[in-house]
């Protein structure tokens, strides 16, 4: 590997990492943010909503925004409008403070969210082997850090701006700086753009892996949302062993990306996404039949272990794939209409679970997610790509491949 292509992979795990401290500081303290406000129970649904339906259009938005400027460039200055939105949010006061932080923070996390997954494509389009869910992995740990700093501000009682000005400052800069090695994918002459504004046109291909995309998201959004009261009201734990299960999750879930590029590599994209969603349908079951909390916790560590391959995996093989139908821009329109159903199964799982336990039981509900998962099995072999190029490792990368650094290298 070339030292443009390291210092790529870096910056790029970087910018990942980043984003999980942001998107943590922010739904971890959700309860703060509406204290500062005065946020009705009724009036936050509709706040929270609004963040991934936002995040879509930024997503959908990106997709032609990259037909004229690389995606390294998207990402350099999304980024930056994440960290100033989640500022804004904890710095403000009034009502309509937040809805313009929120506003500009969704919209720029779907351009964020979709331009990191397009680099990370490409760079393991140039790797030639498996290397995307070590970036999942690196979102994961910024996860963990920025859950375990909204902890320390709920704790002690700060502000949330003095919870959030640190961060920022620290990031911030340090984004920027990183910024300068992103790599971006194969050149476009100016010709073939006309080409890449109709390469969406023929993904219908696309369409299983957004299932999967979607059911995935509904998996996380009901650990997310649900284990600690599930935990609790359900299993009768103490209020304080009702914050484990999603830290515990969330380590599983580092834990599983981290060595997930072993098993692509060595097994293959299908296997490896095979044995996640049956380890994540074990989980769900473990769940709705534990009698007690710490059966629930062991449910809620099989889902972390299992969950954790699928979104990775599915922009890879949507990337992969699209590459493989040789049009110009078709990878990256794919990974941003994919990215999208990111945010449905958002919007869809906490709804979805909290009707169904109030309508029937939380345990019944919990048997959904698990029924819907193993949906991935019916479409596994859509991560299957026409030859194993980057999950085995059979084939080295053309030349023509290996992306260009986003300073010029």
């Amino acid at each position: 590997m070339t030292d443009v292509l390291r210092r790529g992979r870096t910056s790029l795990a970087f910018s990942f990492l980043v984003q999980g401290v942001a998107f943590a500081l922010l739904v971890t303290r959700i309860p703060g943010i509406q204290n500062r406000y005065g946020v009705s129970d009724g009036m936050l649904p509709v706040f929270l909503a609004a963040v991934p339906i936002l995040a879509g259009i930024g997503s959908v938005s990106t997709e032609r925004l990259v037909r004229r400027v690389p995606p390294s460039r998207v990402l350099r200055w999304s980024q930056p409008v994440v960290l100033l939105a989640l500022l804004a949010v904890g710095a403000g006061r009034q009502m309509a403070v937040l809805a313009l932080a929120l506003a500009a923070f969704g919209l720029a996390v779907g351009g964020l969210d979709a331009s990191m997954n397009m680099l990370g494509v490409s760079l393991q389009r140039a790797y030639g082997r498996s290397i995307m869910l070590s970036f999942h992995a690196a979102y994961s740990l910024g996860g963990i850090v920025g859950a375990s700093l909204a902890w320390v501000g709920a704790h002690y009682g700060l502000a949330l701006w003095v919870s959030y000005l640190p961060v920022v400052l620290v990031l911030l800069p340090a984004a920027l700086v990183g910024s300068r090695w992103y790599v971006d994918g194969e050149a476009q002459a100016p010709e073939e753009k006309g080409a890449a504004a109709g390469a969406g046109g023929g993904l219908k291909w696309l369409l299983p892996l957004c299932l999967v995309m979607t059911v995935a998201y509904i998996g996380d959004s009901t650990v997310s949302n649900w284990s600690a009261k599930y935990l609790q009201d359900v299993l009768g734990s103490s209020e304080q062993m009702a914050t484990v299960p999603y830290n515990v999750y969330m380590v599983t879930t580092l834990l599983g990306r981290t060595v997930g590029d072993i098993g692509v590599r060595r097994l293959g994209a299908v296997a490896v996404v095979r044995a996640g969603a049956l380890v994540a349908a074990a989980g769900f079951a473990v769940v709705a039949a534990a009698p007690g909390a710490w059966v629930g916790m062991l449910g809620f560590t099989l889902l972390g272990l299992g969950l954790c391959v699928l979104v990775p995996q599915t922009f890879a093989a949507a990337g992969r794939r699209a590459y493989e139908t040789g049009r110009p821009g078709a990878s990256d329109a794919a990974v941003a209409r994919l990215n999208v159903f990111n945010y449905v199964g958002f919007l869809v799982g906490s709804p979805l679970v909290g009707a169904l336990g109030d309508a029937w039981s939380y345990r019944g509900a919990m048997l959904v997610p698990m029924v819907l998962v193993l949906v991935t099995l019916v479409h596994a072999r859509s991560f299957a790509p026409g030859a194993d190029r980057y999950g085995g490792g059979h084939e080295r990368p053309r030349t023509a491949d290996v992306g260009r650094s986003s300073n010029g290298l």
